[in-house]
């Protein structure tokens, strides 16, 4: 009995020699690969904008369709777009308005495998709509079951989302039963009713966001851009890797947070002019912006 105390207070203090590790408790070579190919991930910058009501709107093409302006909703259980999106994008949903896409992708790049959303229409997003709430027209929300497949950084003083891809499949979703949601979908015809009723047109003018197509790199109170992708309407104004960026327009530009703001209305096809320093000297360059997504 002592022996055994013994042994078992010897093991607590990390004394006694540890296993030996056999063969097959070693990572195979199909294990140190994953891991690789995990450390390997690209994060992925997906650019948002806050909408008149702060929410957090991305822009996302369904089966090449689009770009649809989506609502990133931690609190919606999955991907919800209306009808008329679904018309648009031709997708084909089951007796129960569940739909498999074969293509979701967020501006900026990302790609999501084996998306799957409803098809509905929200009286939330119908309501926002039929009052011109939002300041532009929503088509759905992106919710829990693409949202958990990533790690995503949320840093609301600059413009873009960063999405990390994790290997993880949010399990499937249970229905809890019942008529729940039906009183509150119902008050999407008499939201829309109110709105006419009291006037309010809803303003969608806003055009989409217009592309520049630099890199930049923030430092010493100075933007500097580090590349610019071929083809883009940055090249094909004359903007160059090494050009300081001073203003653009009358807005003087010394951090990101100047950056954002002096595009923040730059929409497709608007020319914008941008001051910049080369090898010592001030230029104007034009740039007439062009289509992001």
């Amino acid at each position: 009995m002592r022996w055994r105390m013994a042994l078992v207070l010897t093991a607590g203090l990390g004394l006694l020699p540890p296993p030996a590790v056999r063969a097959e408790d070693k990572p195979s070579n199909k294990d140190e690969k994953k891991a690789d190919k995990a450390q390997k991930v690209e994060k992925i910058e997906v650019p948002y904008r806050l909408t008149d009501t702060k929410h957090l709107m991305v822009r996302v093409k369904i089966n090449g369709k689009g770009p649809f302006n989506m609502i990133v909703d931690t609190g919606a259980p999955a991907v919800f777009i209306t009808k008329g999106v679904a018309k648009k994008a031709k997708t084909t949903a089951d007796e129960k308005e569940w739909v498999n896409f074969d293509s979701f992708e967020l501006e900026g790049g990302l790609k999501v495998e084996k998306a799957r959303g409803r098809v509905e229409d929200l009286v939330q997003i119908d309501g926002m709509n039929s009052m011109g709430l939002a300041g532009v027209e929503l088509h759905g929300v992106i919710g829990y079951n693409v949202l958990a497949k990533h790690r995503v950084q949320y840093d609301l003083t600059r413009d873009k989302l960063v999405f990390e891809p994790l290997a993880f499949e949010p399990p499937g979703l249970l229905p809890l039963g019942g008529k729940g949601g039906g009183d509150i979908q119902a008050m999407g015809p008499m939201v829309k009713m109110m709105a006419a009723l009291l006037g309010m047109k809803p303003n969608f003018d806003a055009v989409p966001r217009g592309f520049t197509g630099i890199e930049y790199a923030v430092a010493d109170d100075k933007v500097t851009i580090k590349a610019v992708l071929a083809g883009s309407p940055a090249e094909k104004a004359g903007l160059k890797a090494g050009d300081v960026i001073t203003s653009i327009k009358t807005v003087s530009i010394e951090s990101e947070k100047d950056l954002t703001r002096a595009l923040a209305k730059a929409g497709v096809g608007s020319k914008w002019r941008f001051y910049v320093t080369r090898d010592g000297k001030e230029s104007e360059i034009v740039v007439e912006l062009g289509k992001g997504l």
